[in-house]
Order: structure tokens, then sequence, then C-alpha cells
């Protein structure tokens, strides 16, 4: 099985980034279809510890674990709770983490899972099929609550239009499917220009992100992959939209001491040592090849960050692209 049968975003860029060996111990904190792991796990004789939210994923990964051994290990749970999932299997660190952020595909072409508004489904989006479902919230939140949401999370410039039209409509009946969501959101926010995306998608991604928590897990995940990292460790996330890429980049400048200075004409300061080496000051981006193969790639960012030893040694960027 040297082949999974699904291709993740960046791979090759992925695993050229984590440098996987012979002997290392790498953690896939999103391992959805398995593809990061399998590459891993292809590329040399190391050990791959995957982790993942939804039970489906795990549930699915059971014929490549079994195929791979004791070199795959397979945990259902949180990135954000690596550090003390890792304690509960006897490690102490790794020499890897990958993060592939977001919704993945298997979510998404999966109907009944709610996430799309390409076919009609059940109103769900809950990554672990258990708590808050997207009906309960389109369905219980105030219009005010509403509108918050899809702003922050979605950046919808018509969110209070949105947020309206979505209260006006549950009046009338409990609205139940993604398909009834698409409609309402569509009519609020108009006609879009030909280039542009379908009018449902920031609302539909603002809901899903407040189903999961997405960002303040970023966050959590972001701080326990620092502390799980082994000194000379790289950490690589790849993100799909401007919030996840900011929270990121920001995450790793901080660690990095890249504190701006009080001036853009001064230097910046370090206002602590630095935890993390940034190894791409501007985000990897997908080839072009890779996008025409595969349009859900063409929002992707990958950025970078090594674990300082403690004599650093300068370390030039992996890879650059358009900020």
């Amino acid at each position: 099985m040297s082949e999974s049968r699904h291709i993740p975003v960046m791979v090759r860029e992925v695993i050229e980034a984590l440098q996987p060996r012979a002997g290392g111990r790498y953690l896939d904190g999103t391992f959805g279809a398995g593809g990061y792991s399998t590459a891993m796990l292809d590329s040399a004789a190391c050990q791959v510890i995957a982790l993942d939210r939804d039970p489906d994923a795990i549930a699915a990964g059971r014929a490549l674990a079994e195929h791979y051994g004791e070199r795959l290990r397979l945990i259902e749970g949180r990135f954000g709770d690596m550090g003390d999932l890792l304690a509960a299997e006897g490690v102490d660190d790794v020499d890897g983490v990958t993060l592939d952020l977001g919704v993945s595909s298997m979510q998404l072409d999966e109907v009944d899972r709610g996430f799309s508004f390409r076919s009609s489904g059940p109103l769900d989006m809950r990554m672990e099929r258990s708590g808050l479902s997207a009906a309960d919230l389109v369905n219980e939140a105030d219009e005010a609550e509403l509108a918050d949401i899809i702003w922050r999370y979605g950046e919808e410039r018509r969110n209070r239009r949105v947020a309206r039209a979505i209260v006006e409509a549950r009046r009338h009946k409990r609205i139940e499917t993604t398909g009834e969501l698409a409609e309402i959101v569509r009519r609020a926010v108009g006609p879009q220009g030909r280039d542009e995306s379908d009018p449902a998608t920031r609302t539909f991604q603002a809901l899903r992100i407040a189903v999961n928590n997405e960002l303040g897990e970023l966050e959590r995940g972001l701080l326990a992959a620092e502390r799980v990292l082994a000194p000379g460790g790289r950490l690589a996330v790849v993100s799909f939209h401007s919030l996840e890429d900011r929270a990121v980049k920001d995450f790793v400048r901080s660690r990095a001491g890249r504190v701006p200075g009080p001036s853009r004409h001064l230097p910046p300061v370090e206002s602590r040592p630095p935890e993390l080496r940034d190894l791409t000051r501007k985000p990897m981006l997908p080839s072009a090849t890779e996008i025409a193969a595969n349009p859900r790639a063409r929002s992707a960012r990958l950025r970078v960050a090594e674990k300082i030893v403690t004599s650093p040694v300068g370390t030039g960027p992996v890879g650059a692209g358009a900020a």
C-alpha cells in the first residue's frame, strides 16, 4: 500500500519541509484520509503518530494502520491536546508535526456531514459528530450573535443582511438542511461577479469555524506543537484562508522573536529569547500544476518553523511565495 487513496494538498512541499528520517518520530495532527502520514512513512523508515478529532477518519484509517503495523499509531482526539495524548502513549517529544487545517475533502464530499452547500444534506458541520450543530446555531442564536459570527469568521461584508434573513426565515420554519441555508444566504448576499465564489461560501465557513472552535483549537495546537517538538524538529502547517494563515504567521513570528520595533524605520527587537526559527518568511504556495489538478488547492498556504537548538545555526527559508 504505497499510495493513499487521497493525495493531500502540497504533500511534496510538506515532506521536503519535515525531512523525515529513519528512526524519527512524527505527528500528523490531522490524519484525514492518511495522505500526509502515508507520505512520511513511505519517505523514510520512521514512525508516525496520527490524530484526528473525527471518529470516522480514525475508523477509516484502520486498514492503513494494519498495513504499516507499529510504525503508524492512530489516536482519536484534537491536535490541541497533542501533548496529553502523546504523554498517554509514553511519548515525550517528536521530530516533526504537520497540521492540515480546516475541513477535509472527505468531510466536504460526504453530504450527510453537512459541511458543503453543493448538495443538500443535514445542517450539521460537527467534526466530532457531537455537541452543538450548525442547525442548532442557525436556529437558536440571536441576530446579533449570528451577524458577529458571520463577520468574524467569514469576513462577509453583508453579515447583518444575512443574519437578518436567517432570523426571518426561521420564524416560519426551522432551517434543517444545507440547501435551505444556502438559498437564504444567496438571496441575502445577491449575485456575485463571474469569477467570485458562491455567495454562501463565507457564511458556511463562518458557521463551520464557530461550531468546531477551529481558531481556538489552532491556537492551542500551535502552542502544543511547540512544546512537543524536539530541538531541531519542524512544524509544517497548511492553511486555507486568511484567518488561519494570519494566526500561524503571527504565532511563528512571535516565537521567532520577530517583534516589530516602535517605528518602521527601526529594526525589530526581541522581547524574549526565540524558541522557533521561521523558515518561511512568506508562505509557500501550491504549484500551478497542482492547482490545475486539484482546484481546492488554490487557496492553500504552507508555513514552516523549526524548534531552535541550544546553539542555533542560521538556516535560510525552505521556500517562498506571495505574501
